[in-house]
């Protein structure tokens, strides 16, 4: 008896509206089905829809040779889902080139609708670049705020996605915990910081949004990076992480936005460990000093009374 297929029910067309209408997962679960639904799931179109539904940024004109370089499949297949921290390379095996330009392609959602997208290029072969703190600003801080008539912002609803791509060699990977994993309120400004991080290779990719008193219009968002130790990581050794990275396997549990917090929140009791027993050592050796010092004085004073 003949095996009757989807394929045979409806036509090809109605088929390819009805898949452009899931997600990425329930797409690539739908192409395993039959030859001819991996067919149709493999269209450029439907994963080009799905790429710009999920990021905007990708329709603004900076982001046309993102687009260019990398097919929608592979975007979306390194983008959306979250990135294991790489291990250390075996010994022998070559380490994967850095990028020689990065595009960071950064959508800002409130409530699951699209409140703020950029595309921003980086230049990543200058000396200057490869010694400096890395450091990308999507919305700088001198940029007027938005107008005082929008309707204010809940800071913690927030979510953030910030693509960051290597044109060259046609790789992406998300470096943004999509949900806040701390919302905090600078000391002097007053205003309320949203932190989305991830923790790759040892060190936390740490992405702020800031939001002005009161209004909670968005004021700035950038990306940096630090080590365990809290200190500034350079442009070279983030190009480093960021090829590790997109080469590294991915993610793709429903719950890896609470993974991500907790080794956001794991990564910062080891610095704050680290902080402290540096202090410790630090006043450890102060002691000594001190002892030491003392020492020679009351050696010099008793030399100078037994004369």
């Amino acid at each position: 008896m003949a095996t009757t297929t989807v394929e045979d029910l409806l036509h090809a067309d109605v088929l390819g509206c009805a898949l452009r209408r899931l997600d990425g997962r329930s797409l690539a679960a739908a192409s395993c089905v039959t030859a001819g639904l991996r067919a149709l799931a493999a269209d450029p179109e439907t994963w080009r829809s799905l790429c710009l539904a999920e990021w905007p940024s990708l329709a603004l004109p900076g982001a046309r040779p993102l687009a260019a370089a990398i097919p929608p499949r592979r975007l979306f297949a390194d983008a959306s889902p979250f990135p294991s921290s790489p291990g250390a390379a075996p010994a022998g095996e070559l380490r994967p080139p850095v990028p020689g330009e990065l595009v960071s392609a950064v959508d800002v959602y409130c409530g699951g609708a699209p409140l703020l997208s950029r595309v921003v290029a980086t230049p990543a072969s200058s000396p200057w670049f490869l010694c400096s703190p890395f450091r990308v600003e999507a919305v700088e801080r001198k940029r007027p705020p938005a107008p005082a008539a929008a309707p204010a912002l809940a800071p913690a609803e927030l979510r953030l996605s910030w693509v960051v791509a290597d044109p060259a060699r046609g790789r992406a990977v998300n470096v943004s915990s999509r949900r806040p994993v701390s919302v905090d309120r600078h000391w002097y400004t007053g205003e309320t910081l949203v932190r989305f991080a991830v923790v790759l290779g040892g060190c936390k990719f740490e992405a702020t949004v800031a939001c002005a008193e009161g209004s909670g219009h968005v004021t700035e968002v950038a990306l940096a990076v630090e080590d365990a130790d809290g200190a500034a990581v350079s442009g070279e050794g983030t190009l480093r992480l960021l090829a590790a990275a997109m080469e590294a396997p991915r993610r793709g549990r429903e719950r890896e936005p609470e993974e991500a917090k907790r080794r956001y929140q794991e990564f910062v009791r080891r610095k704050k460990g680290r902080k402290e027993s540096k202090a410790r050592r630090e006043a450890l050796v102060d002691l000594c000093c001190s002892a030491v010092s003392a020492a020679v004085v009351l050696t010099c004073l008793a030399a100078v009374a037994l004369r």
